[in-house]
C-alpha cells in the first residue's frame, strides 16, 4: 500500500484479516497496481464492470455529468477504499470514475477477486463494512447539498476530508492532504467556482482555514466544525472494536490473531 488507509478502514483492516489474509491481500493490491494520470476516467457511466477497484494512493471522484457537460462529483474514494462492488452487483455501471490527481489504483478482475474472497473469508465482512460507511457518507452529502447554505457546505467538506484521514483532534486542529482544485470542490458542493472562492476566502477570515499546495490547514478544527454542524457519527470512526465484532458474530470472523 503506497497511500496511507482512512483512519478506521485501516484499524478495522488489521483487526478482521487474519495475518495470512493480510499477506494475500497486500500481495493481490500490489500484483494489480495501475496508474491514472490527473482527471483519466478509470471507469465510465453505462460499461460493463470489469474489476475491484482499491484506491492505493491519490484520490478517486465518483461523478455523473449531464449531456451539456454539467458534472456533480457524488464521493470521494480516499486510500484503502474499495471505489464500488459493482463488479459483484450490476451489469453495468451507473456513475462514472476519475482520477482526481494522479492515482494509483488495484484493479483486481473477477476470478482473482472470487479467489480473494475465497482464501480470505474475512475480507467480505471488511468490503461490507467499507459499503455501510460510503452509503452514509452519501447521506450526508445529500444533506450537504439539499440543506446547508455555501459556507456550511464548504466546511462539512472540509472538516469531513480532514476526519476521514486524521480523525477527530482532541484540541486544535492540523493539516491534511485535500487534491480538490476550487473548480472541483464546486462540483462536490453544488457551487460555482466563484462562489466556492469566496467562500474559501470567508473561512481564511473567519477561523485561519487555508488551502495551500494541496494540503489543508485548519488551526481549530472545532470551530470549523461549529460552522459546519459537523457530527462525525455517520463516518464511524471511533466503532473499530464494535465493527470487528459483530462482524466475527454475524459471518463467523476469525481474523483477530
Amino acid at each position: 500500500m503506497t497511500g496511507a488507509y482512512s483512519v478506521t478502514f485501516g484499524r478495522i483492516l488489521n483487526r478482521l484479516l487474519s495475518p495470512a489474509e493480510r499477506m494475500v491481500w497486500e500481495a493481490s493490491l500490489a500484483r494489480n497496481a495501475r496508474d491514472y494520470a490527473k482527471g483519466i476516467d478509470i471507469a465510465r457511466e453505462g460499461e460493463r464492470p470489469a474489476a475491484l477497484r482499491i484506491v492505493l494512493s491519490g484520490w478517486v471522484q465518483k461523478y455523473k455529468q449531464l449531456p451539456d457537460g454539467r458534472r456533480q462529483i457524488l464521493a470521494l474514494v480516499l486510500p484503502g477504499q474499495a471505489c464500488d462492488l459493482d463488479l459483484f452487483t450490476v451489469a453495468r455501471t451507473d456513475h462514472s470514475l476519475a482520477a482526481v490527481r494522479r492515482l494509483t489504483v488495484a484493479e483486481i478482475g473477477r476470478q482473482e477477486a472470487a479467489a480473494l474472497l475465497r482464501q480470505c473469508p474475512n475480507l467480505a465482512q471488511l468490503l461490507c463494512w467499507g459499503e455501510i460507511v460510503t452509503a452514509a457518507i452519501q447521506r450526508e452529502w445529500t444533506i450537504n447539498i439539499g440543506q446547508r447554505n455555501a459556507i456550511e457546505r464548504v466546511a462539512q467538506l472540509m472538516c469531513e476530508i480532514f476526519a476521514r484521514q486524521q480523525g477527530i483532534p482532541a484540541a486544535g486542529g492540523g493539516e491534511c492532504d485535500f487534491l480538490l482544485t476550487q473548480w472541483q470542490l464546486a462540483e462536490a458542493t453544488g457551487l460555482t467556482q466563484v462562489h466556492v472562492n469566496r467562500t474559501v476566502q470567508e473561512l481564511r477570515r473567519r477561523c485561519s482555514v487555508e488551502l495551500r499546495n494541496l494540503r489543508l490547514f485548519i488551526p481549530d478544527f472545532a470551530e470549523l466544525a461549529d460552522i459546519a454542524a459537523f457530527n462525525a457519527n455517520y463516518l464511524h470512526l471511533d466503532e473499530t472494536e464494535l465493527a470487528v465484532d459483530r462482524a466475527a458474530g454475524l459471518f463467523g470472523g476469525i481474523g483477530r490473531d
